[in-house]
C-alpha cells in the first residue's frame, strides 16, 4: 500500500453495520455509477494518501466496527452552490477489531498504526456483535 493516510467518521443515526450499509445502497440517494459517495463539507488536504490505499473508518454508537476503501475524491456542488468532496466507497464494508472512539464533528486523520486491524478472513462473515456489547467488550479489551 506504500504512504497512506485514513478517515475516522462518525456514522450518525446508524444502530449497525447493516443498517449503515442499507443507507448506503437504498435510501441515500448518494449514488454515482453505481457506486455510494459520502458528503463532506471539508475536502481532504491529504488528497493523495487517502487514495493510495485509505480507507473511511466507521464508528457507530460509539465503536469502530468497519471500513470502506476509498476509491476517488469527487467534487460535489450543492443546491446552495457550495463545494464539497464526495467520497466515492468501495461497496463492501471490511469488518475491523472493535475499538471504543469518543464522539467527534466532522472526520479526523486517522494514521494506519492507529487504526484498529481487520478481523480475520474467516470473522467476516461472522454474525456481528449489537455495537453496545462491542463496545463494552472493547471498553475491558476484549476484540
Amino acid at each position: 500500500m506504500g504512504n497512506h493516510v485514513n478517515l475516522v467518521k462518525l456514522s450518525v443515526g446508524t444502530e449497525s453495520i447493516e443498517n449503515m450499509l442499507d443507507w448506503q445502497r437504498v435510501r441515500s440517494q448518494q449514488v454515482r455509477d453505481g457506486q455510494y459517495y459520502h458528503v463532506t463539507r471539508m475536502w481532504p488536504k491529504r488528497e493523495d494518501e487517502l487514495l493510495n490505499g485509505g480507507s473511511i473508518y466507521w464508528v457507530i454508537k460509539g465503536v469502530i466496527l468497519c471500513r470502506q476503501p476509498i476509491m476517488a475524491l469527487r467534487e460535489i456542488i450543492g443546491q446552495d452552490g457550495v463545494r464539497r468532496c464526495g467520497l466515492v466507497l468501495a461497496p463492501d464494508v471490511i469488518r475491523v477489531a472493535a475499538t471504543p472512539k469518543k464522539a467527534f464533528q466532522g472526520w479526523r486523520y486517522l494514521s494506519p498504526a492507529d487504526a484498529p486491524p481487520d478481523l480475520a478472513e474467516g470473522r467476516q462473515a461472522e454474525e456481528p456483535l449489537p455495537p453496545e456489547l462491542s463496545k463494552a467488550l472493547a471498553d475491558i479489551g476484549v476484540r
